[in-house]
């Protein structure tokens, strides 16, 4: 009988407003249960000198040249995660084994095989008393991956759990929707199935140019349910020479990171119609993506599943169905996943696969050169 971990997974994205803590039970294979997920704000301080700081660093060298800033914010972001940590295991009846800490990224350049997560895993191994498991992307780009993404052997073991559960059958595909958006077309677990047989990408822009643009353009941090995107009118042409003007590698074979991107283009568009342009920009990327991994499974049935916090976006989720004739955008909760908590999940998951010695990644998810294990792991106590 395999053994069941009990794990927390901390993960911070890139709207960078926050951590979300969730504690999973699994063996880090087929196994998983759901125990607790809750969400932790910055303050507003420290929201700030991420923000700041993240805004400084373009190159390698800035690294460098920001490193006293680099350490003083990690410490505190490592603080940050070891007070949640400890507030939930007080409350909370789970007797934890380990801890999956993804950090705060604030660099990613996988050509360079530099990535940068913000999270000192000795530090918070010895704040919560517990082993720690962190900096899950170097092994993965030192293996000549593109250090994302990294949640598609968990979104597998998740499709499997849904299927079995509501037996909607395969294939089975699930879109996250954060900063970034990247999608995963699982497999069913058999007897033969392989893991290089789950294919995923970064397709493209998620919730970063539309958060972008509503935070340059007004006082709120998003646009609640793509309420703003609807008022507006998407300015056509703008949208078209924006289309035009991008190139993205049509094969999906690169990660992205928010840095890849901007909004220049709807420079001089009104609040409303440029939400409303931008987040058109971002769908018909997003459904590009889509169709790529459509006509590489070559099936007539496709089922997505949607997480992230870009499924709120109801006129983001409209606009990405406009590019189709017929396809199934489900939000996964309807399927008893919560779509805000699968990424903090996936690193509580990612965390026993490394404990166990279980690969992260693979050639068909991150293109790395073969399956790799990843992530460090310290015991500080």
């Amino acid at each position: 009988m395999e053994k069941i971990y009990t794990a927390i997974g901390l993960m911070s994205g890139t709207s960078l407003d926050g951590v979300d803590l969730s504690i999973i039970q699994s063996d880090g294979k087929r196994e998983y249960t759901s125990i607790l997920d809750k969400y932790f704000e910055y303050d507003n301080d420290l929201y700030q000198r991420i923000l700041e700081i993240r805004d400084k660093i373009f190159k390698p060298e800035d690294l460098d040249v920001h490193s006293d800033e680099i350490k003083s914010l990690e410490r505190d972001i490592t603080i940050f995660n070891g007070k949640v940590v400890n507030e939930t295991l007080a409350l909370s009846k789970s007797k934890v084994d380990l801890i999956g800490f993804h950090g705060q990224t604030i660099f990613h350049d996988p050509d360079k095989k530099i990535t940068k997560q913000l999270g000192d895993g000795k530090l918070l191994s010895q704040l919560t008393k517990k082993k720690v498991v962190y900096n899950f992307r170097q092994n993965d780009l030192k293996n000549g991956g593109q250090g994302a993404p990294l949640a598609p052997i968990f979104h597998n073991t998740i499709a499997n759990k849904i299927n079995k559960k509501f037996n909607i059958k395969f294939p089975i595909n699930i879109l996250n929707i954060g900063g970034i958006s990247n999608i995963t077309s699982t497999v069913e677990e058999n007897t033969l199935w392989k893991s290089n047989e789950i294919l995923a990408y970064d397709i493209g822009p998620g919730n970063c140019l539309i958060d972008e643009w509503i935070k340059k353009n007004s006082k709120k941090k998003y646009d609640f349910e793509g309420t703003i995107a609807n008022s507006g009118k998407t300015d056509q042409l703008v949208l078209n020479q924006a289309l035009d003007n991008f190139t993205l590698n049509s094969q999906y074979q690169k990660s992205l990171d928010v840095k890849n991107f901007d909004i220049f283009f709807a420079k001089g568009l009104s609040l409303e119609n440029g939400a409303s342009t931008i987040t058109d920009f971002t769908a018909k990327l997003i459904a590009d993506g889509i169709s790529f991994i459509q006509n590489k499974i070559k099936t007539e049935n496709h089922k997505w599943l949607v997480c992230g916090g870009g499924r709120k976006n109801k006129y983001l989720l409209e606009s990405i169905k406009k590019n189709f004739e017929k396809i199934q955008l489900d939000p996964i909760e309807k399927f008893g996943i919560d779509g805000d908590f699968v990424e903090s999940q996936a690193f509580a998951f990612l965390a026993i696969r490394s404990i166990e010695g279980l690969d992260i990644s693979f050639p068909s998810t991150t293109r790395c050169k073969k399956a790799s294990r990843g992530g460090m792991i310290v015991e500080n106590f």
